[in-house]
């Protein structure tokens, strides 16, 4: 049970000090009086006084003094007389200390006489004043209150009353107040000690409070007690729920109790917890309301229940509202409601489900990686939707999804239409909770074609003649080309790009036959050669195009002849038979007559083909022959005939190495021989020529004693010898000649003479030296000593030759030496190659169903066994090493250009060019076979490439003006002859904000009526154009200076329009402001335009006009003349610049018209003299020359013709009322004009019946100005006629 109000008992220690006050001062004296007696105040003394109160003196000797009560007998318990008989005074003093509070009856006065104890007793009667001192505590007459409340005690009202007392006399020292603790806002305390209830008593929140009640007077000495106060239950609170609101998390799909309820189980109890009534639980209601049925509660326990299962994925939400009651058994009407929120939870009971059944989508083809194909939509009819993974199977396609089902590409290596149009693969969704649900789509991708692929010609070169029998349009070649791409990006049109300078030749752009478009004129004895440069394009948006070559011959009427009287070729010695050295270009005129070409000398030396191969018949030898030949060869066709000459030159091939004069040199040399001595010469010669027969010399060993002159072979000493430290060197001599590849002769040696073991002194190095001749020398130890000399060879080959080696070409022969007797003639060699033969000669050559390609190989290494016999035959090995040289066969290869090449626009020059794009070509061969070098077919202006291949600008280049150049490179090799290649590359410009945007017009101006005014009115739009591309050419409109709230600008269409009806407007406005056109450029440019807009009131003429396009007013008769203003007209100069003067030109007798357009009447007006009047009113601005406006001067005015009473089919129109007396009575004959109710004039009168008609006004030529009708009436006393007014 809480206790709101427990006290803390404090303990308070009260001491009552007593405060005695000795002196030896009387507090008074006084002479008495035994005569008359007297009565006198001692003074005053504060209580706890001890002493002398008084010294009486005055006494006669012999006279005694008593003392004795006065009024109080016993205050004199407080005193005492000390007399001595016979002594003139005497003394009253205290017998015990005064106290104030004991003598309160008194008033705190102590009451006493000395009496003169003589005959005549008289009393001298005194008084003491005690001062009450703070001298005693409060004291409660109970030290524990107690009182029982009901939780209905009335507010207000005195529950408990405590008191304590105080002994001091006085109210300053003895007043009581009272205070409580702890404080409560439910009770307080007064200074009289009632206890008051301030609130409402609640025994469900407190059932008892603790109070320590202190009682303080005013100098602070207190005394306490204890109040408690208990509180008895009322049955007076409804009962009530725990928590307002429970929640439990139930799962779909299951009955039976709930599992757990939140904050805690489902309670209610009696409000009035000391009384705590039994409840009962139940169901109010359920929200949605169709699932009332599925939920019980026990009425006794409060347990809730699921009857029926739920399907969460039936339920709009899965949460249920369920609102609970608890009633009191003993009254129905005592109740608490709460609601339990029910979440549905949901399990993993569907699977995932794709939006579609299958996909089909389509993807440009060479689509970058990231790009995005398309987004599968997965749902989950769980709760929160689909949470799993998605994989795309198989694992090698080259799209990947991403986690929100977006499908992008993975590889675009394999994005290639031409190779795979349709990529088919599964999408897999599998859950990530239990049990993992899955399902699959299937994705079918369509490769849209872009147009990657060139056009390629199926041959680099077309050849095409054309003879005397020539016609126009004859089909001399056809050119062909292939893109595999689809559709416009592969359908190829064919055109004539360069050579066709002349007109002789067209091609059809779509079969890419060629024909004669004009005769050419042959020139006898000459063939005419065009080289044409054919395009291939193809129709994609960005089209590609590959270039190809058409050689047209012409030949003229001519006998068979050599192009050439001359031709000069050359050939390698020792070339197997059959080496092409030349081709003999020739001109035979009739192909079907054949000719004959011959070879006229050194025909046993030298062939030629029909083709014009010139080529050997034999070996020629440099070193043993002639080194040139001249040839005479010629030409026939039976008839006719021609010859030439062939020289040619036989060159020197590296065939021979250097041989030593001898195989070994034994020299002695002193010990003492000096550094730099020679020692002796060692030759070796070549038979080759030139750099082939140049011989250097080198030697090896010899640790350093020894050195050779490498050109003449001198042998020299290069350090000190000593015997006794060594006897004797062994050195190798190297001879290499200077041909490539070098060949060389050796004779170097190292002995070891005691094994006799031969032993390699270093690596060999083939390419270095290819034989070893070994002079071997043993000695005995005898005196003399006796020596034996053996030799040792050791052999390899190494040898080059050129990839372009006939089939079946001899390279060298193998040289094999036997002692045996016989030789070497019934040996034979081992060795293995697909590559090269060798015969029983020992001749390798390079097979006949074999060609080299050094690009694929560039050396052969064979090793080669020599067999002496086939049976027991011993063996001896070498190696040989094939070098391929390169030749000339490879054209330079372009790379992949990008198409097209992009360069900004700008100003480019030779000194400030402009890069566009570094090409670099390939070439398989190698040295300047390799070397390519670039330039454009034809030479550009604007462009050129530098040495290391980079395109450059040196022109200006505007986009604005050409959007793209189409250039041939042709890429170029060093060889000879060179080989070449060319391609046709885009240049495409790249936009720069070069250009400001331009402005239809320097000035727009547009003008409204304001009665025309609206908001949202079009005005005027403007328009500018930026001859740039892209966001350079996006233009945003502005006003760039000027404002005016009547006026907006859209920012896009350049629309000028009104943002209200200019209701505040009232007279002519002129709005000019600036407009200003701003591209979307970096930096961005623009360009300004003047707007005017006038704001017109009364007419868009620039001039002067009326406001009103008619005026009617109306004036008493019988008025004086000036006495008001008749009605005012306004007109408008157009412009604040000028102002407006009103002249009155008809009626200025009677009216006039001052500077603000009144118009006032000059006399006294008669109706029955005239009842109306037009009066004519000019209005004249001060521009120079005047503009004015003038009334009545227009083409037709409706003026008012008279009065009918009748309408009839043909109405007859009177004239106006004129002279009768009274109104409505015609005067004018009628005249007959037309029908009513055709007449835009027609006007009736429905109050008097009378119906007014106009009739046409032609009087005077067409207005030259603008004019004012002003049609009045004259008020009659008796009646009143109006009419209308029309103003142009």
């Amino acid at each position: 049970m809480e206790e709101t109000a427990g006290l803390i008992r404090t303990g308070l220690l009260v001491f009552s000090v007593c405060v005695c006050v000795v002196t030896s001062s009387p507090v008074g004296t006084s002479t008495i009086n035994c005569e008359q007696g007297s009565d006198q105040l001692v003074g005053s003394v504060d209580e706890g006084y001890a002493g002398e109160v008084e010294v009486v003196s005055g006494i006669t000797a012999g006279s005694g003094v008593k003392l004795v009560s006065h009024i109080f007998p016993a205050h004199l318990e407080y005193l005492e007389l000390s007399f001595t008989p016979g002594d003139t005074s005497a003394t009253v003093r205290t017998k015990k200390t005064l106290d104030a509070d004991t003598l309160a009856a008194s008033d705190s006065t102590l009451y006493y006489s000395v009496m003169c104890d003589d005959v005549i007793k008289l009393n001298n009667t005194r008084k003491l004043k005690i001062n009450d001192l703070n001298d005693n505590s409060p004291v409660f007459e109970e030290k524990s209150y107690s009182v029982s409340l009901s939780e209905t005690q009335q507010v207000e009202s005195e529950v408990l009353r405590v008191k304590a007392t105080d002994g001091d006399s006085t109210p300053a020292n003895n007043v009581v107040t009272y205070s409580m603790a702890p404080t409560s806002e439910d009770f307080i305390v007064t200074n009289s000690g009632a206890f008051i209830l301030k609130r409402r008593l609640n025994y469900n929140l407190v059932q008892n409070y603790n109070f320590l009640v202190t009682a303080k007077d005013n100098w602070g000495l207190n005394d306490t007690a204890t109040v408690t106060i208990n509180v008895l239950d009322f049955d007076n609170l409804n009962p009530y729920f725990s928590h307002s609101v429970y929640r439990s998390f139930i799962p779909e799909n299951q009955e039976g109790p709930f599992r757990t309820v939140e904050p805690e189980a489902i309670k209610a109890q009696d409000g009035d917890v000391g009384i705590n009534v039994t409840l009962t639980y139940s169901i109010s209601a359920v929200s949605p309301d169709q699932y009332g049925g599925h939920f019980h509660m026990d009425p006794s326990s409060g347990v809730m229940t699921v009857l029926t299962a739920l399907d969460r994925e039936e339920m709009g939400s899965g949460v249920i509202s369920v609102s609970i009651k608890a009633t009191q058994t003993d009254d129905g009407l005592k109740t608490a409601d709460a609601v339990v929120s029910v979440t549905v939870e949901d399990l993993n009971d569907n699977p995932p489900e794709f939006d579609q059944s299958d996909y089909s989508v389509t993807l440009l083809e060479n689509s970058p990686v990231d790009a995005v194909l398309f987004k599968a939509v997965v749902t989950d009819m769980d709760q929160g939707g689909f949470v799993g993974d998605l994989q795309i199977f198989p694992g090698s396609s080259p799209f990947s999804i991403g986690a929100d089902g977006t499908v992008r590409v993975k590889n675009s290596t394999v994005l290639d239409r031409e190779t795979t149009e349709r990529f088919t693969f599964q999408i897999k969704a599998t859950e990530t909770d239990p049990p993992n649900n899955a399902a699959e789509v299937q994705v079918s991708v369509s490769l849209l074609d872009e147009n990657d692929n060139s056009p390629a010609f199926t041959s680099k070169t077309y050849e095409g003649k054309v003879f005397a029998n020539q016609t126009v349009g004859m089909s001399l070649v056809q050119v062909k080309a292939e893109d595999p791409d689809a559709d416009q990006n592969g359908r190829i049109k064919y055109s004539l790009e360069f050579g066709n300078n002349d007109g002789y030749f067209s091609i059809e752009e779509n079969s890419g036959d060629i024909t004669l478009a004009k005769i050419i004129p042959l020139v006898e004895n000459k063939m005419l050669e065009f080289p044409l440069y054919i395009t291939a394009r193809d129709g994609g948006t960005m089209s590609r195009s590959s270039s190809a070559q058409v050689n047209i011959r012409a030949p003229g009427a001519s006998n068979p002849q050599f192009l050439h009287k001359v031709y000069r070729g050359t050939v390698e010695e020792e070339q197997e038979t059959g080496v092409v050295i030349l081709r003999v270009a020739f001109m035979a005129v009739d192909a079907e007559i054949p000719v004959t070409l011959r070879v006229d000398t050194e025909a046993d030396k030298f062939a030629i083909s029909s083709g014009g191969e010139f080529s050997t018949k034999v070996k020629l030898d440099y070193d043993e022959a002639p080194h040139n030949y001249s040839v005479t060869i010629s030409i026939s066709d039976g008839v006719s005939s021609d010859s030439a000459v062939v020289e040619v030159q036989v060159t020197d091939v590296n065939d021979n190495s250097p041989v030593f004069t001898s195989d070994s040199v034994t020299e002695s040399v002193p010990e003492d021989a000096d550094v730099g001595s020679n020692v002796t010469v060692v030759l070796a010669t070549d038979k080759d020529s030139s750099f082939n027969q140049e011989i250097r010399y080198s030697l090896r060993g010899g640790e350093g004693k020894f050195s050779v002159h490498p050109v003449s072979g001198m042998v020299s000493v290069t350090g000190p010898l000593d015997r006794e430290t060594k006897t004797e060197y062994s050195l190798q001599m190297v001879a290499e000649d200077q041909g490539r590849p070098a060949r060389s002769a050796t004779a170097s040696l190292l002995l070891d003479s005691s094994s006799g073991t031969l032993q390699l002194a270093q690596p060999l190095d083939y390419s270095e030296v290819k034989v070893y001749s070994l002079v071997v020398q043993a000695s005995d130890g005898g005196t003399p000593s006796l020596v034996g000399n053996g030799s040792v060879v050791v052999k390899s080959y190494d040898v080059a030759v050129p990839e372009n080696l006939a089939s079946g070409a001899s390279i060298l022969t193998l040289e094999v030496t036997d002692r045996d007797e016989g030789g070497f003639s019934a040996g034979y060699f081992l060795y293995t190659s697909d590559t090269f033969d060798i015969n029983k000669q020992g001749v390798v050559s390079l097979r006949r169903d074999v060609t080299l390609d050094r690009e694929t190989k560039d050396r052969y290494m064979l090793q080669v066994e020599a067999v002496d016999q086939p049976v027991d035959g011993l063996r001896s090995t070498a190696q040989l090493n094939i070098t391929v040289l390169d030749y000339n066969d490879n054209s330079p290869q372009f790379p992949r250009i990008p198409d097209p090449l992009q360069i900004p626009e700008g100003v480019y020059s030779e000194d400030a060019p402009g890069e566009v794009f570094t090409f670099v070509p390939t070439d398989a061969d190698l040295g300047p076979n390799g070397e390519v070098a670039l330039s454009l077919l034809s030479p550009h202006p604007l462009f050129r490439f530098t040495e290391d291949g980079t395109l450059l600008a040196v022109g200006s280049l505007d986009r604005e003006s050409r959007e793209t150049y189409e250039l041939l490179v042709k890429a170029s090799d060093k060889g000879t002859p060179p080989r070449e290649n060319v391609t046709s590359v885009r240049v495409s410009l790249q936009d720069v904000n070069d250009n400001r945007p331009e402005f239809s017009s320097s000035s727009y101006v547009s003008s409204i009526l304001l009665k025309d005014a609206a908001e949202g009115t079009l005005l005027l739009t403007l328009h500018a154009r930026d001859g740039d591309a892209g966001d350079n050419s996006l233009i945003t409109y502005s006003f760039s200076a000027g404002s005016s709230p009547y006026l907006t600008l859209n920012s896009e269409s350049g629309d000028v329009t009104l943002t209200s009806d200019l209701a505040d407007v009232t007279e002519d406005t002129t709005l000019v402001l600036t407009a200003m056109a701003e591209d979307h450029g970096q930096p961005p440019l623009n360009a300004t335009a003047r707007v005017v807009v006038n704001l017109r009131v009364v007419s868009l003429v620039e001039g002067v006009a009326f406001r009103s396009s008619s005026y009617n007013f109306s004036v008493p008769e019988n008025q004086p003349g000036g006495a008001g203003v008749v009605g005012t007209v306004w007109a408008s100069a157009g412009s604040d610049l000028y102002d407006v003067a009103y002249t009155l030109t008809t009626h200025a007798d009677l009216f006039s018209v001052d500077a603000s357009g009144a118009v006032r009447t000059r006399a006294q007006l008669d109706k029955e003299d005239q009842d109306w009047y037009i009066l004519d009113v000019e209005a004249v601005d001060t521009r120079t020359p005047p503009t004015s406006a003038t009334a009545m001067r227009g083409d037709v005015t409706y003026l008012w013709r008279g009065v009918t009473s009748r309408i009839t089919e043909d109405t007859t129109r009177v004239g106006p009322p004129g002279r009768g007396k009274d109104p409505g009575q015609p005067s004018s004959k009628p005249q007959r004009i037309g029908r009513p109710h055709q007449d835009p004039a027609y006007k009736e009168d429905h109050d008097t019946g009378t119906s007014w008609t106009w009739s046409p006004w032609t009087q005077g030529p067409p207005p030259t100005s603008g004019h004012c009708n002003v049609q009045g009436s004259v008020e009659d006393v008796n009646g009143r006629h109006s009419f209308s007014r029309r103003c142009l």
